[in-house]
């Protein structure tokens, strides 16, 4: 294998510089970072599926201060609309004309917190900007910011008063993360980072500090960084071999008896573009194995789904997943 290039490198260092910064802030989420990261150098979306508490809002807040990007948060419930996603027109009456209110979709990272509890049509408009990264408005047509990501995440337990994501949906999104709870080392480092808070000041009062006031300081690289990263993927090397595992992979899934739903075309370009980010992450010019096993999970998962039989027999789609990539390289 060739070594890296020189400009490749410096991407790849440019980059751990992230994830340094926002391990400052945030403990035990390094793989998140690194999905996250992913997602953001091939124009793709995340899902994060996790329990409450896992700190997935101050890691996103972290890494869009990191980069200097604009970042808002919705936080999804049952009676959201549309217009409070996207925007709308409103009536002046002064002017007796529509002036335009875009809506907090028009940012560079957003945080979809609990998607599943918006209704259908909320998730719709959501999703139709994702694709096509442009917004209307009345008779106007905005195009959203660049770049654009929207990472989304979803409570695994709590399934009263939720609508679940269609596959046609989920399909949407480039990958699916499941968060897991720290270790209990991990768990005590947060614990000490806590009690060294200290309090705010203010107005004669005071207030307990929590992580977030943490977060600040100067962006790590400038939207030049990022632009030059985000080329430099178009610059990994894929080998034919990986080519070819990649699509045996994804026509397993089809074909495989346990699985009434297989990976659409998406997964394994979604496969092809996360296995470039992420060796240019961990500072190769060439993608390997190790990525496309590393990837698999967060790129399909989220896009089979087991026959009936399969589940009365206790089968899982980790199971499967970890069938199918076995006998893809045996």
């Amino acid at each position: 294998m060739s070594a890296p290039h020189p400009s490749s490198g410096a991407t790849s260092t440019w980059l751990q510089s992230i994830r340094d910064r926002t391990g400052e802030i945030v403990v035990g989420q390094d793989i998140v970072v690194e999905r996250t990261l992913i997602a953001l150098l091939t124009s793709g979306h995340l899902l994060l599926e996790g329990m409450p508490g896992l700190a997935k809002t101050l890691l996103v807040n972290t890494v869009s201060k990191a980069l200097h990007l604009d970042f808002r948060r919705i936080q999804f419930t049952i009676d959201l609309l549309p217009s409070d996603i996207v925007g709308t027109e409103i009536l002046d009456e002064k002017t007796g004309g529509f002036r335009t209110h875009k809506g907090p979709i028009f940012t560079n990272l957003l945080l979809a917190d609990e998607i599943n509890r918006a209704a259908p049509k909320v998730q719709g408009a959501l999703l139709e900007a994702m694709q096509e990264r442009k917004v209307t408005l009345g008779a106007e047509t905005y195009s959203l910011p660049t770049p654009f990501l929207v990472i989304a995440t979803q409570n695994p337990i709590e399934q009263s008063g939720t609508f679940e994501l269609p596959e046609a949906q989920l399909d949407r999104f480039m990958l699916c993360h499941r968060l897991s709870y720290p270790t209990p080392e991990e768990e005590e480092e947060i614990l000490r980072r806590n009690m060294r808070l200290g309090v705010n000041k203010k107005d004669g009062g005071a207030v307990a500090k929590t992580e977030f006031d943490l977060i600040g300081g100067d962006a790590v690289g400038t939207t030049e960084d990022l632009v030059a990263a985000t080329e430099a993927v178009h610059g990994i090397h894929v080998s034919d071999v990986f080519l070819k595992h990649v699509i045996d992979v994804v026509e397993r899934t089809r074909q495989h008896p346990d699985l009434e739903l297989g990976c659409s075309p998406r997964a394994g370009i979604a496969l092809l573009k996360a296995s470039r980010a992420r060796a240019l992450i961990h500072g190769r010019d060439y993608v390997i194995p190790e990525d496309l096993f590393a990837l698999a999970e967060d790129v399909c998962l989220h896009r089979i789904r087991l026959s009936y039989e399969a589940l009365a027999e206790g089968k899982t789609p980790k199971g499967i997943l970890n069938e199918i990539l076995e006998a893809s390289v045996s």
